[in-house]
């Protein structure tokens, strides 16, 4: 997965990009750009909810804030998300429970990334409210690998720049998901119902 900007018409939207050993396997746009994001991205919508197959572990992705919206969390789980991606520029340690949580409670591997920046990063004519001073830290970074269990695996990466790996053995999502599964035997379809709208939202349609 990779997080990229994606122009449609004069629109942008905030979107992850999954891939496999076969080369493009779709997107997610992200649902509810974040505060002062709303002057520029676009909303996705229900159709780019989704979470793909890549063969070998099924991928899913929500971008930053998306993380704490629990109704687009238990659609993700429902659709059996194996490897939870959630890239952010959140780097308060409140983001760190977050993600543990979100392991735990979907029994899903949960690979967060967030950037590292300092002010030497930045063009010149900018003036970040944190200062001036070149090395400055913006953006503290924070990413983290975490089990189904909701152990950390690696992490989280801080006070510069770098790559986080983990060996994740896939055999852990049974194991793990045999006393909790959210949307199957721990759930109460009787009592909760969620309804997923999955059509693309379009301003102009042909009939």
């Amino acid at each position: 997965m990779v997080g990229a900007v994606e122009r449609r018409g004069g629109t942008l939207y905030c979107v992850a990009l999954f891939s496999g050993p076969d080369g493009y396997l779709g997107l997610h746009r992200k649902l509810v750009p974040t505060a002062a994001e709303r002057y520029l991205w676009g909303q996705g919508d229900g159709s780019t909810l989704t979470v793909v197959d890549t063969g070998t572990a099924r991928l899913g992705a929500a971008i930053r804030w998306e993380n704490y919206m629990p109704l687009l969390r238990t659609a993700m789980y429902a659709e059996g998300v194996d490897l939870w991606c959630a890239p952010t520029v959140d780097d308060r340690d409140a983001w760190q429970a977050t993600m543990r949580h979100i392991a735990l409670e979907g029994r899903s591997f949960v690979l967060a990334a967030c950037q590292y920046l300092r002010r030497d990063g930045l063009p010149d004519d900018l003036h970040p409210v944190q200062g001036d001073e070149t090395d400055t830290v913006l953006i503290g970074g924070g990413s983290v690998i975490v089990s189904p269990l909701g152990e950390v695996r690696a992490g989280p990466l801080r006070d510069g720049e770098g790559v986080l790996t983990a060996e994740l053995d896939l055999d852990e999502l049974a194991r793990a998901r045999f006393d909790l599964d959210t949307t199957g035997h721990y759930a109460r379809p009787d009592v909760f119902a969620l309804r997923v709208g999955e059509t693309a939202r379009t301003t102009v349609t042909r009939q």
